[in-house]
């Protein structure tokens, strides 16, 4: 039971996005369009699962005065392979999300998942908390991303959607549009939450 409860908190109760406001910076920038959204979490996940996986199997080995510059170390090598495969085998997407992607080094949930539970419990744990938060945060930014995408171009990963007539709300594609989406799902969300 502990370990479904792993895996699960991360996609609502502990959801990066909409319950824990953190990663805000990337998700305002990158959900543009969904497929953007995707792409960042795709990035995301890899990063926190690969972290989590190396951070819980060496944090026997790390004195507690190095463990922080250790864990930037192990995110900004998993970075680095996203960053560079996305430039290799998908250029536009890499072009689009810009310097985003090196910056999931700073993410704080990428830290925050390595300090406050990587590194205090075993591998499997570990594995399904990234999986969980990976999976939260890809959902949260995708849904934002596709609402805002929709609304803003009357497209869904490039496709049109929305008839030709359709005035797309430009405010939607610009940051506020972001937080906008963002305060209407965190809305639904303490709904959902406050009946379950």
């Amino acid at each position: 039971m502990k370990l479904t409860k792993e895996l699960t908190k991360g996609i609502i109760k502990e959801n990066p996005i909409l319950v824990i406001m953190l990663g805000l910076c990337p998700t305002l920038a990158v959900s543009t369009s969904a497929a953007n959204a995707v792409g960042m979490g795709a990035a995301f996940s890899f990063v926190v699962l690969c972290s989590n996986i190396v951070i819980s199997l060496i944090r026997k080995f790390v004195p507690s005065q190095i463990r922080i510059p250790v864990f930037i170390t192990v995110i900004s090598t998993f970075v680095t392979i996203v960053d560079y495969t996305m430039k290799a085998f998908a250029p536009a997407l890499s072009q689009s999300m810009g310097v985003f992607i090196p910056l999931i080094v700073v993410n704080c949930i990428v830290m925050g998942r390595a300090e406050a539970f990587a590194s205090k419990n075993s591998v499997l744990p570990s594995i399904l908390d990234a999986i969980g938060m990976g999976i939260g945060f890809t959902l949260g930014i995708t849904t934002i991303g596709a609402i805002r995408e929709i609304l803003g171009n009357g497209t869904i990963f490039g496709a049109r959607i929305l008839p030709g007539s359709y005035q797309p709300i430009l405010l939607m594609i610009l940051p506020p549009g972001a937080f906008l989406v963002m305060g209407f799902l965190q809305a639904l969300q303490n709904r959902f939450l406050r009946r379950a």
